[in-house]
């Protein structure tokens, strides 16, 4: 039996991540409540990954907005 280094799910799972180099993670939709800014990753199952391994629950995020666009 050959045994595969490679994930099950190959390159399909880098296709739902989304990487922002500099956006802003909102908590309400007045945009009040900040709660990242900088570099982030929005992983397949809709946490948000920060730089520092910290994770925003996808219920404690209203939205993101993308500043380098």
């Amino acid at each position: 039996m050959v045994i595969s280094d490679e994930p099950v799910w190959g390159d399909a799972l880098d296709d739902v991540v989304q990487e922002y180099a500099d956006a802003v993670v909102y908590a309400d939709m007045a945009q009040e409540t900040v709660l990242h800014e900088g570099a982030l990753r929005v992983l397949a199952n809709g946490w948000v990954k920060l730089p520092t391994g910290r994770l925003l629950s996808p219920s404690a995020v209203h939205h993101i907005d993308d500043r380098t666009g």
